[in-house]
Parts: structure tokens; sequence; C-alpha cells
């Protein structure tokens, strides 16, 4: 294949020309439906593995039925993930009239090939031929022939790929990056000082060194070693990152940027805003409260503004509102109902970059000197990379005013300014100029903001955890040298009568300094210069009826707070017959957003008791995780009850200190042991370290004397027992495990469900969702299972496994097809098929029978999916099993016919692999 090219323009046509079609390895694919609401087309997917030269990519295309033309969307994973988590976001769009098509990228989910983060001949080829597939499908809309009309959107890895694509093949037609990069070198090397914390992430997410391209895993192993990049690693990724077609990137964009990411910081988006709007392309920005460090990703507003804005660019859709071309999220205290920040929106007419109407705040403060320690150890804190994720993290409990960050004495100097007399709203990046010598030529140093409330009794807070590094090269001269240091952009505001306190230190534990023990000596050259952007504004909050209207509100309010009083004090009254029991759980209902009749999850209801392991089981859509996150208290219901032993299940019900969680894919500090983590998360949780139990925990997780090694060292088994670990801490009465085998080899495997059954035999309860049906068998001592929001079956696993509808009948010889056509033609059979060891007959469900199964129980966990539930049907509503008696006289019966058809049967009896049972139980559509 001919990848020599003359410019970046030119590269997508010569791919097209030198692939000339994309060569699919899985025949024609398997195609799956979605379930979908009565006034919704149902969506279909269409799994392809691809060759695209040079590596095999794994897709999934999504689309519902119609022979009208629709535009494309190309939907991009994030870095460690894989095109499945993206499954329900296709969906959506598909339903939305896009013909949607995901994909894991090189070297993730079952795509082959080597991670080359983005390299233009590898990934980003790799989406330029995805475009060639989707200008050939025939419900797909074309500008011209070949040139389909067609989106990019992606969060993080994937954001980059929607810039990368725009920038090289020129039959994009609107992007929506999040979370992105648009300068990688800057990114990790951001002012020559080397990110090591966030580059040794990457690395380990990826799986280690050598699943990536050998000049990137050369690259980070010589910057590693000595501690900061060199100018052929800036290189290496720049030609990598979006900047490097820049100018290319004409299309309109809706750059999201999260607040809480000292990975890709707001900066990295107003870089890009500002290429690409001079290229003369719309450009609209838009800062969400979360980001890699935690914080609330505000994942149902990014997504119904990327369908907005695609509406806009790729339907024409004149009348679609893609909302301000400027908007930052903003916290305004906090929920009393489940303790989470409130947010509003603020926006303008304008991006005001960050920069705009800047304030001076004058500083005061002495020359002062700063050690930097031999090994540039104990290094300073300001965020703990890897350990924000899943909603929380430093940078939201930065926004509510909990500080976190840690500054040794005599290692960091600072300068304050005095009160300030009025609020002060900053938005974007501040200032200020210093002068720094150094007693050595190499000077790193580290700058941030807090903000220090008056009176000393509450620690400074650090906006969003961010921190700025400056190499300062040639300090060790005569004098010194003057530098200007851009601070973090944020969007904090500084109330009247707190302080600005800028720090200048010089370790910070995300990033590499000099190992040689230097000391600089530091001092102000200038106020600090803050950013203000007044033209953005807060939505303005509702004013309350009662304002109007005070004496009809005043009554209506007393009566209904009479009202609602008497339900809540009767709903949240613990009820004593529960006490002892784990999960109990009555006609639960959720249904969709902004939907009035599609459920997620439909009048469930089953009972868990101590000591069992229960498998959640159900296919993608099933409403497994819908129902997590309502045990866990972090959606409500629309109906129905949650009892954990006895209390209601409410967000922050004291109750669910009682339960222990694994999500996949937990993150851990890699140059710190596995007990050091298990401490530093412990004693973020606040709790006693006497509650922790970590030595009991350990020894359950059986991780030996691997618990003094650097986690780094860990193998993947050894890393997901570490994460089960941390869910046992403080040794919960409920423990809920989601894919905890996911990654794992045989062995490994064996040993998780070992530590799983270890868990459970003292008495507490262990709930695991799983799509391994062989290795739930072997664990779990019970099952519920689910389809399309409702109760299939639930009970101990032989019995489910027992009482299916399927038997095999062993054969003394091959029998032809027309045999096989003849036993699926009688009475009482609904199907035959061929299978090792015989033929395999499932039996029709009698038409009386139909008694729903009672359930034994399950708590619940946190997980990813999430997925469209089919209109109602009674028939899939409960499991319709025959008998026990009438099975028995199915089976004798099927036995005669076999031998009146001279099929040569050797035996005949009920076919128990749960694999079989499962399929049985939902219609044989495991999506």
């Amino acid at each position: 294949m001919d990848l020599r090219l003359t410019g970046p323009r030119a590269r997508p046509r010569r791919w097209a020309a030198a692939a000339a079609a994309v060569v699919v390895l899985a025949g024609a694919g398997t195609w799956t439906a979605a379930a979908a609401s009565d006034d919704a087309p149902p969506v279909q997917r269409r799994d392809k593995v691809m060759d695209t030269g040079g590596a095999s990519i794994d897709t999934s295309y999504f689309t519902t039925p119609g022979s009208e033309r629709r535009p494309a969307v190309l939907l991009a994973h994030g870095f460690g993930a894989s095109k499945d988590e993206l499954r329900a976001q296709a969906e959506g769009l598909a339903r939305d009239g896009y013909a949607v098509l995901t994909w894991s990228a090189r070297g993730f989910g079952h795509s082959t090939g080597k991670i080359g983060l983005n390299d233009p001949k590898g990934e980003v080829a790799d989406a330029s031929r995805l475009i060639d597939w989707l200008a050939k499908r025939p419900e797909v809309q074309l500008d011209k022939k070949g040139d389909p009309r067609v989106g990019v959107t992606g969060a993080s890895y994937g954001g980059a790929v929607s810039l990368l694509a725009a920038g090289y093949d020129d039959r994009v037609d609107a992007i929506a990056p999040q979370i992105t990069y648009w300068n990688l070198a800057d990114a990790l090397f951001p002012q020559g000082v080397f990110k090591k914390l966030w580059a040794g992430l990457f690395i380990n997410t990826g799986g280690g060194c050598d699943r990536f391209e050998p000049q990137l895993c050369r690259m980070y192993e010589r910057v590693a070693e000595a501690g900061k990049p060199d100018a052929a690693a800036r290189a290496l990724l720049e030609e990598r990152s979006p900047i490097a077609v820049g100018k290319h990137i004409k299309v309109p964009t809706l750059l999201m940027q999260g607040q809480t990411d000292s990975l890709f910081p707001l900066g990295q988006a107003d870089a890009a805003a500002k290429a690409i709007r001079a290229n003369g392309a719309p450009v609209d920005v838009d800062w969400i409260a979360g980001g890699h460090d935690g914080g609330d990703r505000e994942t149902g507003r990014v997504e119904a503004r990327v369908d907005s804005w695609f509406d806009r660019y790729l339907k024409d859709d004149k009348a679609a509102d893609t909302g301000p071309a400027f908007r930052v999220t903003r916290t305004g205290g906090i929920d009393s109902t489940d303790g989470a920040a409130q947010l509003r929106g603020a926006s303008s007419d304008a991006y005001p970059g960050l920069a705009n109407d800047p304030r001076r705040v004058p500083l005061t403060g002495r020359e002062q000197r700063v050690d930097n320690p031999a090994g540039a150890s104990p290094p300073a804190i300001s965020n703990l990379p890897g350990l924000g994720g899943g909603g929380g993290g430093l940078g939201q409990l930065s926004s509510l005013g909990v500080g976190l960050s840690l500054d040794f004495p005599g290692q960091f100097a600072h300068f304050e300014s005095v009160p300030l007399r009025d609020d002060l709203h900053v938005t974007g990046s501040p200032t200020v100029t210093v002068h720094v010598a150094s007693d050595s030529d190499d000077a790193v140093l580290f700058g941030k903001v807090y903000d220090v409330a008056p009176g000393g009794g509450s620690q400074p807070v650090l906006p969003s955890q961010l921190t700025s590094p400056v190499r300062v090269v040639g300090a060790g001269a005569d004098g010194g040298k003057d530098v200007t240091l851009t601070l973090p952009a944020i969007d904090h505001e500084v109330q009247k009568g707190h302080r600005l306190r800028l720090v200048l230190s010089s370790t910070d534990l995300g990033y590499a300094s000099p190992t040689h023990p230097a000391t600089y000596t530091v001092s102000l050259k200038s106020d600090l210069s803050v950013p203000t952007a007044p033209a953005v504004r807060t939505a303005a909050a509702p004013l309350p009826a009662w304002v109007w209207w005070l004496p009809l509100a005043g009554v209506l309010a007393a009566l209904a707070l009479l009202l609602t009083g008497r339900r809540r004090a009767s709903a949240g009254a613990p009820d004593p017959d529960l006490a002892e029991v784990p999960l109990q759980i009555t006609d639960l209902s959720k249904k969709y957003a902004k939907s009035a009749d599609r459920y997620a999850v439909r009048d469930l209801s089953f009972r868990v008791e101590k000591g069992q392991v229960l498998g959640l089981l159900g296919p993608n859509g099933a409403g497994k995780t819908t129902t997590l996150r309502m045990l866990m208290g972090l959606i409500r219901p629309d109906g129905g009850e949650i009892r954990v032993f006895g209390h209601a299940i409410r967000p922050g019900a004291p109750v669910l200190s009682r339960v222990g969680a694994f999500v996949e894919g937990a993150g851990f500090l890699p140059h710190l042991s596995g007990r050091e983590n298990l401490e530093l998360y412990w004693a973020a949780t606040g709790r006693p370290a006497e509650d922790a139990h970590l030595e009991e925990a350990l020894e359950i997780a059986g991780l030996g004397d691997a618990l003094s090694r650097a986690v780094r060292t860990y193998s993947q088994g050894m890393r997901q027992r570490l994460a089960i670990a941390q869910a046992m801490l403080g040794l919960p009465d409920l423990l809920i495990l989601d894919e905890p085998t996911n990654g794992l080899d045989p062995p490994q495997i064996r040993e998780m469900r070992e530590v799983m059954i270890r868990y459970a035999a003292a008495g507490r309860t262990v709930i695991v969702s799983s799509h391994l049906l062989a290795e739930v068998e072997q664990t779990c001592t019970h099952l519920v299972v689910m389809d399309r929001g409702r109760l299939v079956q639930a009970g101990p696993v032989a019995d489910i496994i027992g009482s299916g509808d399927t038997l095999l009948a062993g054969l003394a010889a091959d029998i032809s097809d027309a045999l096989v056509e003849k036993v699926e033609a009688l009475p009482g059979v609904e199907s035959a098929a061929r299978a090792e060891g015989g033929l395999l007959v499932r039996l029709a469900a009698p038409a009386h029978a139909g008694v729903p199964a009672t359930v034994p129980a399950v708590p619940a966990a946190v997980a990813t999916e999430s997925a469209p539930v089919a209109p109602e049907d009674p028939a899939r509503s409960a499991v319709l099993m025959p008998p026990a008696g009438d099975r028995e006289t199915a089976a004798a019966r099927l036995l005669a016919e076999l031998v009146r058809l001279d099929v040569p049967v050797a035996s005949l009896g009920p076919h128990r692999r749960l694999e079989d049972a499962f399929l049985t139980l939902i219609g044989g559509e495991a999506g």
C-alpha cells in the first residue's frame, strides 16, 4: 500500500484509492435488533470486522428501518475503552435519524494492531476507510459519489480522532469533540515539564508499553528515564495531534471541555477554538463541570447538545437550537437531598477566550528561597490523576469548597492579596510575572492560585485542583530570569473578604521535577492579572411563585408539606421484618427521560438473602444497569420501592454504607504499592482507619506479598483483585461486582471466583453482573434473569438450568437435514438443531403454563449499560415453563416420536448448560 503523501488533505483520497474497498472479515456481519418504544422505530445493529490495511477493526453499525437516506455519524470511544461503551448513545442517534458507525480503535476491544495515539497512518486512516464504507451504504445520504454526509464525535481519545478526521478528510461535514487535546505534546509536556503520572496511566491503561507502536514505547521510556521531554518526543506527539492539520479543519465544530481536567485542561479547547475559527468555521465552546479528574460529565446534556449540533449542520435543520456561542457550567451550592453539587449554566454570545477583561490584583510577599529536595521527594500534591472518576473527584470537591492540596514547608514560595472588597469571578487563565534565580541551570516550578477564606478556619481551596508547571532554563545565570506564568484556566467565584494566594512549589506529585537538590530564589515582578469575562452571565433562577402570590401559596405549601411529610415519614421508616434481608425490591419501575411510556425497568420484584452469590443476567438493554444504579441510590425510581436491610433507598441513604461496589476500571496510583493505594482510598472516605478491616479484606483478596509492590508491576488479575479488595474495605454486608473478570485469563478468573465465594462464606452477600455464563454457573448460588426491563426468572442456579424446556437427544449416528426438519415439525416442538453431542430440541411452552418465578435476591452495582425497552410484551414478562409433570410427559412423547421417525436415539435428557437456559429464557436474543 502506497502511503507516500503530498499533504494532509491528499491523504484520505489516496487511502481510499489504495484500499479500493473495505475487506469484511466477518462475512456479511451479524445483525441484531434493539428494542424500541411503540412510537420509535427499532434499531438494527450490524457487527463487522473490517480489514483496514494494517489492522482488523471491530465495528458496529446502527440504523433504523426505512428506505430514506440519512446523514451518518462516526462515534469514537475514549482511551482504554471500546465500541461497547457507545451502544446506548449510538442507538439514540440512530433513532434520531442517523446512520451510526462505532468501532474499537487499534489495540482496544477486539480490534488488532498496535496503539498509535491517533497515528495519521493508523487510527486516522482507519476512520477515513470507515467513511469509505459509509459512502457505499444505500441508506446513507451522499453529498456526491463517494462522499457521505457525515459527522464525527467522541470523548478524549475519540475527540481527537474527530478533529484529526476533519483535518485529513474533507468529506467530514461537522464535528463535536469532547474533553480532548489540540496538542498532545503540550498536554503531556506542558512548558517543558513531563506530566509523568498521566503519561504512566496512558501506558498502563493501554495494556503496557509493548501494546503501543515501537517508536511511542521508545519515546516514553526515554522521557521517563530522563525526567524531561526532548525535541524528538515533542515532534512525535505533535504530528499525531490536531494541531498538525489545524489549518485544514474548516467544518462546524462544537468543543466541549472539562473544568476538572488536569490531563487536557481548558487551554487545549481554547487553542482549538482560535485555530478553527481563524479558518472561517463556526465554533461553539462549552465548559462542562466534569473531566478526566472526575466531577459531573453532564452526559445527558452533552449528548443532547451534540444531537442538536448535528441536526443543524448535517440535517440542515435551521430551527435546531445549537446553544450559545459559549457556555460554562457553574456550581451553585449543594442539593440537600443527595449532597451533589447543583449545576447552573452561564453563557455569552461570544467566546471570551482565557484573558478577557483582566483585573489586576496586587500581591505582597518578600523574596523567598525554595528548596528542591533530592529525588524531588516528598512531592507537593495538587491532584491525584486516576482517582477522580465515577462522578466525584477532587475537582468536584474543590468546587464545593473542600481543599485537598498539600505543599511542604520550605519547598514553596507564597504571595498573597489583601481581602477582596467585592466578589470576583475568575473566568480564564490568571497570569503573573516572577523573577527566578537558581544555584542550578535547570529549575522547575509549579504555580497555583488558592482561594483563602477569612479567619483561617478552613483549608484554602485550589480551584479544580489544577496547577501550571514551568521549566526555567537559564535561571542559574547571573541575576536569574524573569518568567511570566500562565496559571490554570478556571471558572471560579472568589467571595468578598476572601484572599488570593499565589503559590510556587518546587515539586508536584503528577510531574517530574529535577532529581538533584537545588535552591531557587523567587520574587514578584507584577500584580496578578485575573480574567473576569463579565459578559458571561449565569442564568437566573426563576422566582418562586410565593413571591407574587404569597397568601395562596402559603396555604398550598403548608398543605403540601403536611401531606408529603406524612408520606415521607411512612416511606422512610425501616421495616423491622426486613432488618436481616440484604435486599428486597418491590414493583420497581423507571421510565426513560422525556418519555411517558418507555420503560428501562418495569414492575420488577425480587428478594435476596444472606450468604448468596447471586448472578444478575440479561442481554444488553435488559435494564440491569438501571436497576443497579437505583439500588446504589444514584438515580431515583419512578415507582416501586427498594429496601436494603429494611431501610428505603434514596440518594445518600445512610444504609448505603453497608454496600460495597466495584465498577470495572478502578484507578490506582501506579507508583504506590497496593497497600498504600487502599490506605489512601480509605482515608479519602473520612471514616476511621480501624473501620476499614484492611487486613481481613486483603486476606480474602489473596494478594499476599504483592501488596508491598508498586501497582505498576501488577498483572491485570492482580489489579482486579486489588479493586475487589478496595470494594471490600469496611467489609460491607452487600458486595456488588460489575464484570469483575473482564480482561482476565482462565487462571485469574478461577482466582476471582474463589475470592467471591470466600467473601460470601462468612454470611455476607455478593451480587455479580457478568456476561461469562460458564463462570456464573460455577460461582453463583442464585440467579436473577432480566429481559427488556422485566424479571424473566429467578432462583437457585440448579433450578433454573434444570427447569429449561430444552432437551438433548444423543444420537448413535448422524441424521439428514430432512429428518431434522421432520423433528422440528412435530407437535409441541419449537425448534430442533444439531449441536455438540446430538440434537437440541426446544419444546413449545404449554398454553396453560405461566407462573412467574420467585426471586431469591440481589443488591446493586454501578455499570455503564443503558438501552431502550421494547413495547410491553406480556408473553415475555414471566417465564412460561411447563410444570415438572408436563415436562416429563412431553419428553416421553418426544422419545416415542423420535423412535417413530427412525431417529437413532442413544439418550434423551435435559440440556443443562446455563448458556442454553439463558438463551431459552430470553428467546435466543442476546443482543
